[in-house]
């Protein structure tokens, strides 16, 4: 079986008993969620993929340390920790998506309501930001978002629910 093939669980294990050259199947197939929820998160595009360099390179560090779980929860994991580490480490935190604008294009009224609810997403508080970023963007389900996020899944899909209800409210309260 060719190792495009194989799940993340069997490449990382791979990878966490020496076989580097495994990790560029797993770069290739996950480094641009990775890039997109810090995106999201941080709205800065530069500190994105400084960070997403920065997962790839702790899961070859790390490697040692990967329990045969699940490798997308393990990696987002990851990405979390260091989202939270570059911000804690500078102590300018101040959340670029706050007060965004964004042009919409000449012909474009779906544009406009991507920047609508990007701007409604963006007055979010970080926590129910990062759930709906996780979930319903980047497609994390319940279970593998209840373990990067230390809960269960049940409460992580009331958390989801209020999240949303979060967001409609802001962006209807906008239009």
């Amino acid at each position: 079986m060719l190792l495009t093939e194989q799940t993340d669980e069997v490449l990382m294990a791979l990878v966490s008993k020496g076989d580097l050259e495994v990790l560029k199947v797993l770069f290739d197939r996950h480094h641009l969620h990775v890039f997109n929820f810090l995106y999201k998160m941080c709205g800065d595009k530069q500190l994105s993929e400084d960070l997403t360099q920065d997962v790839f390179y702790k899961v070859i560090k790390y490697r040692s340390t990967y329990n045969n779980g699940k490798f997308i929860s393990w990696l987002f994991t990851i990405a979390r920790n260091g989202l939270k580490t570059h911000f804690s480490r500078n102590h300018n935190y101040h959340d670029p998506l706050e007060g965004l604008t964004e042009q919409p294009s000449e012909n474009a009224v779906g544009q406009e309501e991507y920047s609508q609810l990007h701007r409604a997403l963006s007055l979010l508080e970080t926590s129910d930001r990062e759930v709906l970023v996780l979930h319903k963007l980047q497609e994390i389900r319940y279970p593998e978002l209840a373990e990067i996020l230390g809960s269960t899944p049940g409460a992580i899909k009331t958390k989801v629910s209020r999240a949303l209800k979060k967001l409609k409210e802001i962006y209807y309260q906008k239009l």
